[in-house]
């Protein structure tokens, strides 16, 4: 599939700090069974909500309660996934420094 307007970068808008930045920037979320889970891939099915790849951002977002909001979900949702992820990828991002 090509991009229709050439030259754009697509911006999404961060649900836990509310900056607009490039999607290639920005964490792809999706919501599987009241979980939230990381799509770093981009392939997943289903409604996508997008953060920045760190805590503070998903501290923020936990704060708010964007996830349920961004997903139009009934409830609570468990982001205890998603927050263990970017502890990993923070952890590998110190050890490559």
């Amino acid at each position: 599939m090509t991009d229709a307007r050439p030259g754009k970068t697509r911006e999404r808008t961060c649900i836990g700090c509310r900056k607009r930045s490039s999607a290639a920037d920005l964490l792809r979320t999706t919501v599987s069974g009241g979980l939230v889970l990381p799509d770093p891939g981009r392939r997943a099915p289903g409604r996508g909500a997008h953060l920045h790849p760190t805590i503070e951002c998903f501290e923020l977002a936990v704060r708010r309660k964007a996830f349920p909001r961004a997903f139009r979900a009934p409830g609570p949702l468990d982001a205890t996934g998603l927050r263990e992820y970017l502890a990993q990828r923070d952890n590998q991002d110190v050890r490559t420094v």
